[in-house]
């Protein structure tokens, strides 16, 4: 199956947050409580009940006010951190169309995945499972596009096939964010400024303790405990259970026990 993908041009966002309601009443979120910051974010990030949000990025040019808006979410990567570093195998996983998904029954509450991951998604709700976008995966599965994308009243969210999409998007002379990053995003960006301005690593990596845990300290662990117990086995068969005497001193059978009261 071609990899699908979400293109999301920042130039046409209007900041109405469609996107965030749309999420919210297809997977049956909980509205939040929130307060005024000065700022019409709201909530001021991800939460375990809001799985993309529009960030409000102002900068002062003078007398006038810049404004740009972000559609932060999981970036559903091609090689993603929180999938290699979690230990439960399908609690977070790539789907057939290269999205990044999650089966919470099979989550152990690690919070492993926070570590791995350089975009700061995953969350962790009530139940202190993971929670994050998973590209509406049971919508996409049906031939529909994500919630979010339906709902999008200026087409800055489109879903569909990655090459062409990113195609698409350099034939009309556009400047992609994710194209290769991490072996290729699931949400491929336009942006009107670099990287850095929308909160963006410019080189995105995952972290290396990530690699440190699960490639070096997990398997050297794995395998010290498994060569003590072989070492422990092999002595055993080899010298047989060592005896105590009266006294709680250790000795052999084929040796000289110890006399009384030596």
């Amino acid at each position: 199956m071609a990899r699908k993908a979400f293109l999301i041009d920042m130039s046409r966002c209007i900041a109405c947050r469609s996107c965030q309601v749309a999420c919210k009443q297809w997977n049956k979120l909980e509205p939040e409580a929130t307060v005024n910051r000065g700022s019409y974010e709201n909530p001021p990030q991800l939460t375990p009940q809001l799985y993309n949000q529009i960030q409000f990025i102002e900068q002062g040019q003078g007398d006038e006010l810049r404004w740009l808006f972000m559609n932060q979410r999981c970036m559903h990567c091609g090689d993603a951190g929180c999938i290699k570093v979690c230990p439960s195998a399908g609690a977070l996983y790539h789907t057939p169309e290269g999205m990044v998904a999650f089966n919470q029954d099979k989550c152990i509450e690690c919070h492993y995945c926070v570590n791995g991951c350089p975009f700061d998604v995953p969350r962790y709700d009530r139940k202190k499972k993971v929670t994050k976008c998973h590209a509406c995966v049971d919508r996409i599965a049906n031939g529909l596009v994500p919630a979010c994308v339906k709902a999008c009243p200026t087409q800055t969210l489109r879903f569909g096939d990655r090459d062409a999409l990113i195609a698409e998007a350099k034939a009309a002379g556009k400047t992609v964010y994710g194209e290769s990053e991490l072996k290729g995003l699931g949400a491929v960006y336009i942006l009107e400024d670099a990287p850095q301005t929308y909160n963006l690593p410019a080189k995105p990596a995952i972290p290396a303790s990530i690699f440190l845990w699960k490639d070096v300290i997990k398997p050297l662990g794995i395998l010290g405990f498994w060569g003590a117990m072989g070492a422990a086995l092999l002595h055993y068969v080899t010298f047989g259970p060592k005896k105590l005497d009266e006294y709680g001193r250790r000795h052999d059978d084929d040796l000289n026990p110890p006399e009384k009261g030596a």
